[in-house]
């Protein structure tokens, strides 16, 4: 115990319960029926406190047993009473919160459903009255140290904290690898969620939430919003890196999960709302005040289980058994959580995994920061193994900016922040200055329309970059975009590469990470004897690429200025894998060496359609006409759409596959 709890005798229970009602509310009856508009259990150990607001009431009676003493709790008598019976401090600082959340300063302006939505709102944010039990063992790092020293830095934001650490034995007997899942090892966790589910119910709580610890929980309504739903069991959906959620919606006879059409829908927003499904797990909550509800069991199984000895399987049939419907709720995004690995991944491989999830959330959402309570070891960003990493940003992007920049640092990876020429904001005087001409006969080829400034904005960028590679003599470099997402074990497998790229010592000028693939009838050539590597064939977006001193020049000494299109048709061009002729013809030199990461490690933060799609290349205006505006481009934009789907016969299958490419993308 870190923290000595507050225990009130079982003798001392109290209980809410309306006016002019004969008998004391049970925390296990179902408030609805009552008209109750809100409940909320705040629980002390022994003690249940539980205010129930009912129709247009500003009064409770509260019943105190073996006494039955009543009191009226009116608003200008709250703090007179808590003074008097110093039963609840935290009440106190409760109703602070409410003055300030009501911006009120006098006590008798705030009625009591003002109170109460105040008591909730700090309890929501604050963990008031929450008792968690935290269990750790069978660690190889630091994990319980890490543990113990964030409890006793929080432990008096709770009432009571349960430690139950253990530091041997490190592994699970029988055990090959820290992720290898044992039957010993399903039975032990198990069984502490038996344990905190009976210990909920000992102290008559309302409801049980389970919550995987390497879930991130990004809504703050979340929990309100589950209660509201009034499900035994339901689970807010969390999103992943791929297709991969904490529900199912179909299961085997056998109890192992079932393909359906249904899920990627839901998976996916297209259908909303919250669904009946046969399984949930990772994080969930429980309404202990349902009946059927006394039936759940995590261990042990139920006498009629015969199916994989499976901690969620073993659940889901408990749920069953007792005639409880699971739901998924997937009304608004809740949180997410990181894929499992798979038996021979290690420990480094799941803190990149979780990291990587850390990333995913920070692409649409706040990024979440760690706990002020832990101190955290300061990172050591490098270039890895590059002369330079250059990151390309327009100015008024600061919100792409603060994001990459985070995104690259708890990567551990250095970057030179380079200042994106705004194509829009150039005037014909300027591009003429710089001897620019449009390449004759180009037309976009989805709409048909010449260059536009952010396109051209674009291609200056790219063709600065370029020139500084050359005149600093930097051998190899990185360049990226700031609209980025990265694969997951980035850095690993980035490095991986070039350092078969060396050892083989293949004659490279340009190395796609991140592209569409255009040409999608008949697979690339894979490179041999290096891992995840291929010639490229015509793609379109420069989202990230490596580029060798060599490869710069070479586009460079094309003069692309004086026969400008877009960056992304100027690079196949150069190495000679354009479909149209007539743009090929123009440029008499096209020996760029170029490659492509097979798997990509980069892809786009949003595609054409997704909320908070934003384009600087094709919304703007035709390169040399300031009149003359693309904005009708954007709801028929081809360019920015997701690759399309690659047919069997075309998949770069004979690529070589390195250890880390079995949690890539398209394997999920």
């Amino acid at each position: 115990m870190l923290q000595q709890p507050l225990v009130l005798q079982p003798s001392e229970q109290f209980a809410w319960m309306p006016r002019g009602r004969g008998e004391v509310c049970s925390p296990l009856t179902d408030l609805t029926n009552n008209s109750a508009l809100y409940s909320l259990a705040l629980y002390k150990r022994s003690c249940l406190i539980s205010p129930i607001l009912f129709g247009g009431q500003d009064s409770f009676v509260l019943t105190c047993s073996p006494s039955t003493l009543r009191f009226i709790w009116k608003m200008q008598t709250v703090v007179r009473w808590c003074k008097h019976y110093m039963l609840c401090a935290f009440v106190l600082k409760l109703y602070a919160a409410a003055c300030k959340h009501a911006k009120e300063s006098e006590l008798a302006k705030l009625s009591f459903k003002s109170l109460l939505a105040a008591i909730s709102l700090h309890l929501c944010s604050a963990g008031a009255t929450t008792e968690p039990m935290v269990a750790t063992d069978h660690n190889e790092d630091n994990t319980t140290t890490i543990l113990r020293d964030w409890l006793v830095k929080v432990q008096n934001l709770y009432h009571y904290v349960e430690w139950r650490p253990k530091e041997e034995p490190s592994r699970y007997q029988g055990e090959e690898s820290p992720k290898q899942w044992s039957d010993v090892r399903y039975e032990h966790v198990m069984k502490l969620r038996q344990v905190a589910l009976e210990s909920a119910r000992e102290m008559w709580a309302d409801y049980f939430m389970l919550v995987d610890c390497d879930n991130l929980l990004t809504n703050p309504d979340v929990l309100w919003k589950l209660m509201k739903e009034n499900k035994t069991i339901i689970a807010p959906m969390l999103e992943s890196r791929a297709a991969y959620s904490n529900f199912w919606c179909g299961m085997t006879s056998q109890g192992y999960y079932k393909r359906t059409p249904a899920y990627i829908p839901m998976r996916k927003f297209v259908r909303k709302g919250c669904f009946a499904v046969p399984m949930v797990h990772s994080t969930f909550l429980i309404d202990l005040r349902k009946e059927a509800s006394r039936q759940l069991a995590f261990h042990p199984p139920h006498p009629e289980y015969s199916w994989a000895f499976d901690d969620i399987i073993v659940f889901a049939f408990s749920a069953r058994m007792a005639d409880v419907q699971m739901f998924v709720c997937n009304k608004e995004t809740y949180g997410h959580l990181p894929v499992p690995l798979r038996a021979h991944n290690t420990l480094q491989d799941e803190a990149d995994s979780f990291l990587h999830s850390l990333l995913e959330v920070n692409v649409r959402n706040p990024p979440v920061m760690p706990s002020k309570y832990i101190p955290v070891p300061r990172k050591q960003p490098d270039k890895m193994g590059f002369d330079e990493v250059f990151m390309i940003n327009l100015k008024r992007r600061t919100d792409r900016r603060d994001r990459m920049l985070r995104t690259l640092y708890e990567q551990e990876i250095a970057c030179k922040v380079i200042a994106a020429v705004d194509g829009k904001a150039m005037n014909i005087s300027e591009v003429q200055a710089l001897g620019i001409h449009m390449l004759p006969g180009y037309s976009d080829p989805y709409h048909g329309r010449p260059l536009t400034k952010g396109e051209l904005g674009c291609f200056l960028s790219h063709y600065n970059i370029w020139k500084e590679i050359v005149e600093r003599g930097l051998d190899t470099s990185l360049v990226i975009e700031d609209d980025l997402r990265f694969e997951i074990f980035f850095k690993r497998r980035l490095t991986n590469l070039m350092r078969e790229v060396e050892e083989e010592g293949l004659d490279w000028d340009l190395i796609y990470i991140g592209r569409k693939r255009m040409q999608i009838d008949h697979p690339e050539k894979a490179v041999p004897n290096i891992h995840n590597l291929v010639e490229a064939d015509y793609s379109y977006w420069t989202l990230g690429y490596m580029i060798s001193s060599q490869g710069a020049m070479k586009l460079l000494r094309a003069e692309p200025l004086k026969r400008i299109l877009p960056v992304d048709e100027f690079l196949p061009i150069m190495f000679n894998k354009h479909p149209v002729s007539d743009y090929m013809e123009q440029f008499e030199t096209r020996d760029l060496k170029a490659f492509s990461a097979e798997p990509l490690l980069v892809y786009p933060t949003h595609y054409t359609g997704d909320n908070g799609y934003i384009s600087d290349t094709e919304t703007s205006t035709v390169w040399d006409n300031d009149k003359v505006r693309t904005d009708w481009d954007r709801a028929r934009s081809g360019k920015t759409h997701e690759q399309a789907k690659i047919s069997s016969e075309a998949q770069n299958s004979d690529v070589l596959q390195s250890p880390l490419d079995s949690t890539a993308r398209e394997e999920l």
